[in-house]
């Protein structure tokens, strides 16, 4: 309470310094107007502003020429909750228990930290969302004046500073929810001049599809431009700062959802008012390369306020007082995570540092392209998949529908679609290396929360996850070294594997159930030890799931009957879909097909799970 009290003081001397100083005519020193426009599901790689292959955004040109323009900025997750819990929190959705899209389970925000326009709210400031928020935190009160379709900064008290947030779904993935039918409406954007990515089929319907996007894009920024008319015609364009990103990637297929650039690398333009040009060390008109990531905006925001900014926040800001544009130029390093998606499972984490991007898969054997609901609407999706099928693509295309090496490495300078692993090149081994112990030393350290299953972590960790974290951070150090047993070649990760088959800890054993699965076949001598867990394990009935799961990926044991037992045994929802999970990838990934399930057996709290549903009608109806 005191804590917050000392910050509301000092915001509102902050501002009457401003107000006094304002009246004085030092106009620069009156309080900063910020407004944020997002726009959904937009990668910087369809816009001419940020790649020769995009369209061209005039009116988001323009911002830039009167601001700076972010040739490196980053979403740290590809999907909206993720991307959104971490944009009003400013911390590391694994840390606080915010990683998973859609939340089965919400959480509180962590101790001693605010959704950040609360904090703004505490200073004066006038706090309006128009309207999206779709957080995985509880929303305390107080932290928006008003979040609605009709909030406005306009209601403000007279003179009052504002933060607004304006959201754009126009460019959202259900725009591409269309049926062939829909095909023969002509596009503005000529399908034949777009070069479709080399990751992706050059057909009628992935062409039509670029058009489509790009089309939505040019709508999108005419929006951007009437919110900047709008505050022009208001007088407030000398004194608001607007920044305009997208939440995270895009939405052609593999990218919203994927660790891909196309899923986290996103547009960011920051129009600069004339008051505040002191307060950015850069010409205007400029380009910034230095590395800025979501984890950075909420800090950022705050700094431009003249508010303190909270010491658990895990990013720091990119504008305003005593950054200067030398040390932010020298900033090359971001963060990426990617959880469950809706009804589907993975865990993958993504480490930028200049031109380079390592990707590790923990559980590489659920392959990209595995079932999502969602995701399949779309009808390149669809088409992508039945190519696939019919033996119709080529190496790089067909990689989304198959196991993934646990861990890849590219140089994004010279292969922008991430096509060419460098991993098991000898010249980069010392990059690898260095990547691969970035990434585990952040994870450990954050400490990543993801290292035990959802449905455990909704019981036991979610009334307070950073604390949780804090408490096991030596056992998920544990269980990081047991799944990196698998970047080992097997003779030597043996032992090991071995030994956290054996352990006590039934989370070690988790672990090393899933690093004998990234093995696959080539872990064959452990056969007998994971049958015994399939059949014994009671501590923990998800380990005979991911036992059996072992057995079907090396063919030495028809998993479905194991998995199927384990499903109507669970009465938790989480946990139903994790083992459904296994049972899509056993059925699409490795022709287990024979699947039969009566929703009679199953427990009633499980049968009400909304992913659960689709989980179950996907398998009964295929």
């Amino acid at each position: 309470m005191k804590l917050r009290i000392l910050r509301t003081l000092y915001g509102l001397a902050f501002i009457l310094n401003m107000y006094i100083s304002y009246a004085s005519g030092k106009d620069e020193l009156r309080p900063p107007n910020i407004v944020w426009i997002t726009s959904e599901d937009n990668s910087k790689h369809y816009m001419k502003l940020f790649d020769k292959n995009g369209v061209e955004t005039p009116n988001i040109r323009s911002m830039a020429n009167h601001g700076l323009l972010f040739t490196k900025c980053f979403s740290n997750a590809p999907v909206c909750s993720v991307a959104r819990s971490t944009l009003i929190s400013g911390i590391y959705s694994p840390r606080a228990g915010s990683q998973y899209h859609r939340k089965l389970k919400k959480v509180p925000m962590p101790e001693n930290v605010q959704m950040f326009p609360a904090y703004l709210r505490e200073a004066g400031y006038y706090t309006t969302n128009n309207s999206k928020e779709d957080y995985n935190f509880f929303k305390p009160h107080g932290v928006w004046d008003e979040s609605s379709k009709n909030a406005s900064y306009r209601n403000r008290k007279g003179e009052q500073p504002f933060f607004h947030v304006i959201n754009i779904g126009t460019t959202h993935e259900s725009s591409l929810h269309f049926g062939k039918d829909e095909m023969a409406n002509p596009t503005k954007n000529d399908p034949a001049r777009l070069s479709v990515q080399p990751n992706h089929p050059d057909s009628n319907v992935f062409k039509y599809t670029n058009a489509r996007y790009r089309d939505n894009i040019v709508t999108m920024d005419g929006q951007v431009g009437e919110v900047m008319h709008q505050l022009k015609e208001d007088g407030l364009l000398a004194n608001t700062f607007v920044f305009y990103f997208g939440d995270h990637g895009g939405v052609l297929p593999g990218s919203k959802g994927y660790l891909y650039e196309t899923g986290l690398h996103v547009p960011l333009v920051v129009y600069i008012p004339e008051m505040y040009k002191q307060l950015v060390d850069a010409t205007m008109g400029s380009r910034v390369d230095g590395f800025v990531s979501f984890i950075d905006f909420a800090p950022t925001v705050l700094h431009l306020a003249g508010v303190p900014i909270p010491e658990s926040m895990d990013g720091k800001p990119f504008l305003g007082p005593k950054v200067k544009a030398e040390e932010l130029a020298q900033r090359d390093e971001t963060y990426g995570y990617a959880d469950r998606f809706d009804e589907k499972y993975d865990m993958v984490r993504s480490f930028r540092k200049g031109r380079f991007k390592y990707i590790r898969s923990y559980q590489p054997f659920n392959f990209d392209g595995l079932m999502n609901n969602y995701r399949y609407l779309q009808l390149a999706y669809r088409e992508w998949a039945d190519l696939y099928r019919a033996g119709k693509l080529n190496d790089v295309q067909a990689r989304f529908f198959q196991s993934r090496k646990p861990e890849l490495l590219y140089d994004i300078e010279s292969d922008p679609y991430e096509t060419q692993d460098l991993s098991q090149n000898p010249e980069y081994s010392d990059i690898l290396v260095e990547m691969r112990n970035g990434l585990r030393s952040w994870t450990a350290n954050m400490p990543d929360l993801s290292f035990f299953p959802e449905h455990y972590l909704i019981g036991h960790a979610f009334d307070n996850p950073v604390s949780f974290g804090k408490e096991n951070k030596y056992k998920i150090r544990k269980y990081i070294e047991t799944a990196d047993l698998a970047l080992l070649d097997f003779g030597t990760a043996e032992k090991g594997l071995i030994k956290s088959l054996r352990a006590t800890d039934p989370w070690e054993r988790y672990w090393g159930l899933i690093a004998c699965s990234t093995f696959g076949a080539r872990a064959r001598s452990v056969t007998s030890l994971v049958k015994t867990i399939s059949q014994n394990e009671s501590e923990k009935p998800i380990n005979r799931v991911r036992a059996a799961e072992f057995l079907g990926l090396i063919r030495a044991e028809n998993p479905i009957p194991l998995m199927t037992n384990a499903l109507y045994e669970t009465k938790d929802g989480a946990e139903a879909l994790l083992i459904l999970n296994a049972m899509v990838l056993m059925k699409d990934g490795q022709g287990y097909s024979n699947i039969s399930l009566s929703t009679n057996k199953l427990d009633e709290e499980v049968k009400e799970n909304d992913e659960v549903k689709r989980r179950l009608a996907y398998l009964v109806q295929n």
